[in-house]
């Protein structure tokens, strides 16, 4: 699997932070897309192994995407972290349900979303 992780979230800023502190972590290729269609093209020619996902995307919404690498055998194994401003209970249960590994709500610390990706990527390295 690869170093690469994709952050997608149509708020520029929420990408530039993300984007930031995990290229701080060393040795992960931070990729972006602001929509769904340009996540799911990235997603199929970078092959991630952690997608840090939004909910409310243009073109294709999140659980949309969820769902679809979830399903595909050959996008499967990719782990997926949603991060939402809808964190109603039935939000979070769809998350979890379509194969997302942690949904978490905006806003979020920063420091909290690190150390859920680095517990995902001790795991697959």
């Amino acid at each position: 699997m690869s170093n690469k992780i994709l952050v997608v979230d149509d708020e520029p800023c929420i990408l530039r932070s993300l984007q930031f502190q995990l290229e701080r972590v060393g040795k992960l290729d931070v990729i972006t897309a602001e929509d769904g269609e340009e996540a799911m093209k990235l997603i199929e020619k970078e092959r991630p192994c952690l997608i840090f996902l939004d909910i409310m995307l243009p073109s294709k919404n999140g659980y949309e995407i969820c769902r679809q690498i979830k399903t595909d055998p050959g996008l499967s194994d990719i782990h997926v972290i949603i991060l939402s401003a809808r964190g109603q209970i039935n939000e979070i249960s769809k998350g979890i349900e379509l194969g997302a590994d942690e949904y978490m709500t905006k806003p979020f610390d920063p420091s909290v979303v690190l150390e859920r990706a680095k517990k995902i990527l001790a795991g697959i390295t």
